[in-house]
């Protein structure tokens, strides 16, 4: 990612974080309706489960300067997720819901430019945690 992609993610969710629970919400409706298998995963209380996709996001937002830092907690998260049955696949749905999720909450705002700095953040979260998910125990 470049400094800039940084910072436009970044700018980006601070206008998502006042409507985090309302973008968690548009993000899980489309994630299942783009997969419903996907909602076999998910075990808890959805909105709990928004609460924590929130706060990760806005962690890896915050950490995306320090990627060597973020990178540890990425293959933890990964290894987690293989765990949980989360396979290659779902990744690329994930984005597509998350990419629509704060088109929707962003409105104009989620421009082109921003658009595809939120691709690149999110391609190189995915990359990581699949490439953790995939290496032997």
């Amino acid at each position: 990612m470049t400094p800039k992609q940084i910072q436009l993610v970044q700018a980006s969710w601070r206008q998502v974080l006042p409507i985090a629970d309302a973008a968690a919400e548009l993000f899980y409706s489309r994630l299942f309706e783009l997969d419903p298998t996907l909602r076999k995963l998910f075990r808890g209380e959805l909105q709990e489960q928004g609460g924590k996709l929130m706060e990760m996001i806005d962690l890896a937002v915050q950490s995306l300067a320090r990627t060597d830092a973020l990178r540890l907690g990425l293959r933890a998260l990964g290894r987690r997720h293989a765990g949980y049955g989360v396979r290659d696949e779902h990744y690329d749905t994930v984005s597509r819901a998350l990419l629509w999720a704060l088109g929707k909450g962003l409105g104009a705002a989620f421009t082109p430019e921003v658009e595809q700095a939120w691709a690149a953040a999110y391609g190189f979260l995915a990359a990581t945690m699949k490439d953790a998910a995939n290496l032997p125990a």
